[in-house]
């Protein structure tokens, strides 16, 4: 039984000698027309035969990545592991729009097929880069938790500050502390839409603290990310 689970995951990991290279081009092959075909079904005045053949072209996508997710839990180790990780939560994903929009109004389900973009995660069980930023997120983790907490705790204090100084003069803007941290989160990413911006005195001078504030928030998380990578790279792999 343990053999022919490992032949099961050499098979589908493209690592095994004869089926393994075929697998994994087929993999790729229907993950690109897949995310592809999200596109070409946008072209206004389709003729019917081109609907047909996306319908159709959904129904094979969605029936191969049924039959490797369920040969994934049936030769896992652990297959409850396997389903409660970051894979095996793409995998699932990749698959799930389609069996929810069975017998439903796709009409009131259109967001849902936006999860077919996640199959393009799945390029990243193959890559040697994505198991080393899988590494960095295991060895940063709980640095970025506190951080991004500690981010939304600024946000809200930004959001705070800013209505205190803008309320009165534009109220429509700034209504409220909820409706200013549209304003603190463009400010705080540096982004700067200008849709919303202060004008009072005491306000502009808030927004220059938040952006070197913001500064930080965006170098912080790349710091920390780019230490692990570091740290992650093999003695072997190029440009070590």
């Amino acid at each position: 039984m343990r053999d022919w689970k490992a032949t099961v995951r050499s098979i589908l990991d493209g690592d095994h000698p004869r089926f393994g290279r075929p697998v994994l081009f087929l993999i790729y092959a229907f993950i690109i027309v897949s995310v592809l075909s999200i596109g070409f079904e946008t072209l206004p005045d389709l003729p019917p035969w081109a609907r047909a053949a996306f319908t159709i072209e959904e129904i094979v996508v969605v029936a191969f990545f049924t039959m490797e997710y369920l040969l994934r839990i049936a030769s896992a180790e652990r297959p409850l592991r396997y389903v409660g990780s970051l894979f095996g939560i793409v995998d699932l994903l990749a698959i799930l729009p389609f069996y929810l929009s069975l017998g439903l109004d796709l009409r009131s389900l259109r967001t849902l097929r936006l999860l077919r973009v996640f199959r393009l995660l799945k390029l990243t069980r193959y890559n040697d880069a994505a198991d080393r930023f899988a590494e960095a997120w295991r060895a940063t983790r709980e640095e970025l938790v506190v951080f991004f907490a500690a981010a939304i705790i600024v946000l809200y204090l930004c959001s705070i500050g800013i209505y205190y100084f803008e309320h009165d003069a534009q109220p429509e803007a700034f209504s409220s502390v909820f409706d200013s941290m549209w304003w603190a989160a463009v400010t705080l990413t540096t982004v700067g839409y200008g849709d919303v911006y202060p004008i009072t005195t005491g306000g502009r001078i808030f927004t220059v603290v938040v952006l070197f504030v913001g500064l930080g928030a965006i170098a912080v998380p790349t710091g920390i990310v780019g230490a692990a990578l570091a740290r992650m790279r093999r003695p072997g792999d190029p440009e070590a």
